[in-house]
């Protein structure tokens, strides 16, 4: 028996859509309740998983005629015995103008009439109705109406105003609707911004038919230069992407050189479902991800031989991965553009490494200047930037790894009726300013969790840029103001130094003056841990388990390997990974083979007999000079830092198992070990047994002494990376079952960026189910930093934050 959540999002009320629901519920035998809200519908049913799966198939294939769903977020959660399927009353909590629709996918009405010669708006590519287009990049304030859109300089015409107007149309208050005779349109410019080609039927012909000819003169120029190797920027819905072949060797290799990324996979699009079938693996739920309105990225397994009329992928698309990140059209745009190249293109965000993506055209052409060889264009402004998300399915549930359109700002709920912080209603609005690296900003209001869409890494001062604009727009967007700003305690952070810089004037830790939010501050992996909590609706006590590659502890030094007891108001780290030195401190996550010295040094102090291996893999790893100076700072303690990072224990191992010893891009090495991981092996895991700690009130600790020990030994007998990896993956299992073991908690909270890691997830989960534990995971909020500012809020929500 399972319980699913799903908070269903559209024109859903008003069309019969609950006693649709009721019907679909009790035909499958499942019990619960369906109930109108002002976000929507909210579900929840209770049943047989494949009950579940059957509701799920039908719930949009089955709809009532006049309904439309623009999103479904769906909550899987333990079941409560409900004892049959009823019709609730309306729920009248929050308020209406609270909810910003994130930007939608195409719907299947809009590209039946788009693709219909008879139709008037025949190939045009900004053809939306209420049941897709966008939202969330064309909102510029609240109540959502079209003069507080980027449409509000679009004057409609006759027959898109009788649309507009028309309580039975499907264009009905559809505040982006436009036509080629009053809506924007596309023009196809050279990289100094001369007009190659304009997508504007001439004054005085905007008749269907040759408006379609105007816009179909520019995409198949576009995709002509596709065809002959350009990198063309294209301006989407927000943001732009660049574009090239996906098949060509030389356009790939050009791209990666002119964007300043070595290594790092770009995302891919292709022109149809039937396309991604022959080069991958899909399994229903990854189809059902990948055809869904939000449309996101969704990471697939190669299949191990294409089929034989499969598209080629050049292998520079994603170099060594077995998997491929692949999205669908999800814009008219798209579809015309992908339907005319008839092929895959890489579609990476169009920036240069580390930068925001650019949302004006005008700004490409500064920004993207010696990248994009075209620019494809329109003039529809966008108000704010939206990435595409990036989902992977894992153990049959979506697992968000990158939170932006299609997903935000879609709100969550907070626990606040469980705290001692009252009702939502007369709590303080909360601002989490986030992480430093995958950044996203959280808001508080009255109960709900508002995510902001992916920032990034806070990296450079255009990254830093984007920052603050989220950090004014999104209270800005919801007319509220930060009563209370959360923080990490990293003081180095970027997050941190501008939330400081902007709400308290750069005083640091000074008294803030009354017009001043309260500051207070929450660590790193707590925020982790909290964020899993309250997706996921556990009960306390739980265990909480944090992995990822760095964070401040509140000892002052550097964690990522933690275990939590989290209680209401309480919260204990109980046990840790055991701590090594990082030479050069965040250097050490940019070569591995820093992170393999401190581990071997710490090994040396236990057992001398190594010390001839150590000196070995200096002599292996680093010129004579750099091994000389890493080694007296890491026995002199000198710029070399203790830490429990799990993610810095994964890139050692990955160096001594020979696979990397400089990181191209965050986490190389350690996707790399995932990768040779062989899930068939029945190899014994490697040992990572508790050890108590010198100190009497510390932690327990994991001992990955006898750990590396065994790699070492297997390296030496030439034992394959795959061995090594699957062996440190299943030993990293068995720790974490172990310390669950020891704490005394069901329920078990999954959450850092360790925790995207396929096999460490997957196989994490059932021997913790085969142990008896509840295992709970990241779903609609990601498990990297992407997720902290959700676990800040949440911090703050049970009173588990500090003042700062």
């Amino acid at each position: 028996m399972e319980r699913l959540r799903v908070v269903i999002r559209g024109v859903v009320q008003g069309v019969g859509f609950r006693p649709f629901v009721h019907r679909l519920a009790t035909g499958l035998a499942l019990k619960g309740w369906v109930r109108n809200s002002p976000q929507g519908v909210v579900v929840e049913v209770e049943g047989a998983r494949s009950a579940l799966e059957q509701f799920l198939a039908r719930l949009p294939a089955e709809r009532p005629p006049h309904s439309s769903l623009q999103s479904v977020e769906l909550t899987w959660l333990d079941p409560v015995g409900y004892g049959d399927f009823k019709i609730c009353a309306s729920d009248d909590t929050g308020t209406v103008r609270a909810l910003v629709m994130p930007d939608i996918a195409t719907c299947a009405d809009c590209l039946r009439e788009m693709w219909d010669p008879r139709d008037r708006r025949h190939l045009y590519p900004f053809i939306n109705c209420t049941h897709c287009g966008p939202r969330y990049s064309i909102i510029t304030g609240l109540p959502y109406d079209r003069p507080r859109t980027t449409m509000a300089g679009f004057e409609m015409c006759a027959d898109c105003r009788r649309e507009y107007e028309d309580p039975v149309d499907r264009r009905f208050h559809a505040q982006p609707i436009a036509c080629p005779r009053c809506g924007p349109h596309l023009e196809l410019w050279s990289a100094s911004g001369d007009v190659l080609a304009d997508g504007r039927p001439a004054p005085g012909r905007a008749d269907p038919e040759t408006a379609a000819r105007a816009v179909q003169s520019v995409i198949r120029q576009t995709a002509e230069a596709l065809r002959e190797g350009a990198v063309v920027a294209v301006k989407g819905l927000g943001g732009f992407h660049l574009m090239v072949l996906a098949r060509s060797d030389e356009a790939v290799a050009r791209l990666r050189e002119r964007k300043r990324r070595e290594a790092k996979p770009l995302a891919l699009m292709f022109p149809s479902m039937g396309q991604v079938r022959r080069v991958c693996r899909v399994s229903p739920a990854e189809e059902r991800a990948l055809c869904g309105p939000e449309a996101p990225i969704v990471l697939l397994d190669r299949l191990p031989v294409p089929e034989r009329d499969a598209p080629r992928i050049a292998p520079g698309v994603a170099p060594g991965n077995p998997c491929l990140g692949v999205m669908l059209p999800y814009t008219p745009l798209h579809h015309l553009l992908l339907r005319e190249v008839g092929e895959p293109v890489v579609a990476t965000s169009g920036n240069l490494s580390e930068e925001p993506i650019c949302t004006d055209e005008q700004e490409a052409l500064e920004r993207l200047a010696g990248i994009a060889d075209l620019f494809l264009v329109h003039n529809r402004p966008i108000a704010r930037y939206v990435d595409d998300s990036v989902v992977r399915v894992v153990e049959g549930r979506e697992m968000v790894l990158r939170r932006a359109r299609g997903f935000a700002p879609l709100p969550l709920p907070l626990r606040r009726a469980e705290t001692a912080r009252g009702s939502g209603r007369d709590t303080p609005v909360v601002l989490a300013a986030g992480a430093h690296l995958k950044n996203a900003v959280g808001l508080a209001i009255g109960g709900q969790a508002f995510l902001s869409q992916h920032i990034g890494d806070l990296e450079t001062a255009a990254a830093e840029e984007a920052w603050l604009r989220v950090v004014r727009d999104l209270p800005a967007l919801y007319e509220v103001r930060p009563q209370v700003v959360v923080l990490d305690l990293h003081p180095d952070y970027g997050s941190t130094r501008l939330a400081e810089r902007t709400f308290f004037a750069g005083r640091g830790r000074s008294r803030p003056d009354s017009q001043s939010p309260v500051r207070r501050g929450v660590q790193h992996h707590l925020a982790h841990v909290l964020a899993v909590w309250v997706e996921n609706e556990v009960g306390l006590p739980a265990l909480g388990v944090a992995w990822d590659g760095t964070g401040l502890g509140w000892d002052g030094t550097i964690w990522g390997g933690e275990f939590f007891r989290v209680e209401a108001g309480r919260a204990v780290r109980i046990a840790t990974l055991r701590r090594f030195r990082l030479p050069g401190g965040d250097a050490a996550a940019r070569e591995p083979r820093r992170a393999a010295l401190g581990l071997l040094h710490e090994l040396v102090r236990d057992d001398s007999g190594l010390e001839s291996r150590l000196q070995e893999g200096i002599r292996r790893w680093f010129p004579a000079r750099e091994g000389s100076v890493l080694w007296r700072m890491v026995s002199g303690g000198v710029r070399s830092p203790w830490s429990s990072s799990a993610g810095r224990l994964f890139d050692a191992v990955a160096c001594l198992a020979g696979l990397r010893e400089r990181n191209q891009f965050e986490a190389q090495a350690a996707m790399e070990l995932e990768f040779q991981v062989d899930p068939g092996a029945a190899w014994d895991p490697y040992p990572l047994p508790l050890r108590q700690p010198a100190e009497e009130a510390a932690p327990v600790e994991l001992d990955w002494a006898p750990l590396i020990r065994a790699v070492l030994e297997d390296v030496d007998r030439g034992a394959s990376p795959a061995v090594v990896a699957t062996r440190f993956h299943q030993g990293l299992v068995s720790g974490i079952v172990e310390v669950a073991r020891t704490a005394g908690c069901g329920p078990v909270l999954l959450g850092g960026g360790c925790f995207q890691n396929r096999w460490l997830l997957t196989w994490t989960v059932r021997e913790l189910r085969r142990a008896g534990f509840r295992p709970y995971w990241p779903q609609r909020v990601p498990p990297n930093d992407g997720g902290i500012a959700l676990g800040q809020l949440a911090a703050h929500d049970l009173g588990l934050d500090e003042p700062l």
